[in-house]
């Protein structure tokens, strides 16, 4: 495996691949690789003939109060890690490669960006669409894979390629959870013994509202009141935001019915988490 730090190498490398007719596919990431990353890997290794894994702990998404100085960066570690999972190149470039000096452009899909995720973390979007888009430039990705975790990140970029056109397929993975179901997350490394456990109550309402829907429950009313209750029936947790929308557009829905992401975003302590899943009425 091949570390490449600069934006030519990366360029010069991925020519290679493509002068040869091998596909790409690119696991865009901020390191701190756990389980939920490596599953990205091993898919791309599937699909591809070379996989590149960014690691990039992007400014430009964290707001002013954020965890960006404190985000957890091992290169070492995740080297290793996405060359055991199969990955042929990690792009790691330093944030001045990335944004050079004068850097002053900005990739923004507008509508689905300030909602959920992003109307509490209004600079979040924009950071990731704009160094997602660098990197597809970069690198010139036959196809990109995402995890389901980040729902709205998902939607977000899909809708970014279809408007710009951009000639990349965006797959997006199955979330992968530790075994008492808490979905893996970089930032689950923040929370506390005592913070640890009570956040599996985000999965646990998340699975109780699912199995009340296959009973026959169709009244979304009915489901957001059984996850509020749920989850605030732990003494630590502290909702920012528990949504049922439209899994494929985010838009509002009044039934439950279709494809429907029940979705939230919950504070323990310091640490917010987000995890959903998807409904197929």
């Amino acid at each position: 495996m091949r570390l490449i730090e600069t934006v030519g190498d990366m360029r010069a490398a991925v020519k290679t691949q493509k002068m040869q007719g091998r596909s790409v596919g690119l696991v865009p990431t901020m390191g701190s690789l756990h389980k939920g990353h490596l599953s990205l890997v091993k898919a791309s290794k599937l699909d591809n003939d070379h996989t590149v894994v960014s690691i990039f702990v992007n400014p430009k998404q964290f707001g002013a109060n954020e965890d960006f100085k404190r985000y957890p960066r091992d290169l070492e570690k995740d080297s290793s890690l996405a060359e055991e999972a199969g990955a042929d190149v990690v792009f790691a470039p330093g944030v001045g490669e990335m944004y050079p000096e004068g850097f002053n452009t900005y990739v923004n899909v507008e509508g689905i960006t300030g909602i959920l995720c992003g109307k509490s973390r209004p600079v979040l979007f924009r950071g990731v669409t704009t160094v997602v888009s660098k990197l597809f430039n970069i690198i010139g990705p036959d196809k990109a894979y995402f995890g389901q975790k980040d729902a709205q990140q998902v939607v977000v970029v899909r809708k970014m390629v279809k408007d710009l056109n951009m000639n990349v397929e965006i797959i997006t993975c199955p979330t992968v959870r530790e075994p008492d179901g808490l979905a893996m997350s970089s930032r689950n490394v923040y929370l506390s013994p005592e913070e640890r456990k009570a956040a599996t109550i985000l999965s646990r309402a998340l699975f109780e509202a699912e199995e009340a829907v296959k009973k026959g429950e169709r009244s979304k009313e009915k489901i957001l009141s059984l996850l509020f209750q749920r989850v605030l029936s732990e003494k630590l947790a502290v909702i920012d935001y528990i949504e049922a929308v439209d899994a494929e557009t985010l838009q509002d829905v009044k039934l439950l019915k279709g494809k429907v992401l029940l979705v939230l975003a919950v504070k323990f302590g310091a640490t917010r988490l987000i995890d959903n899943i998807i409904l197929d009425i």
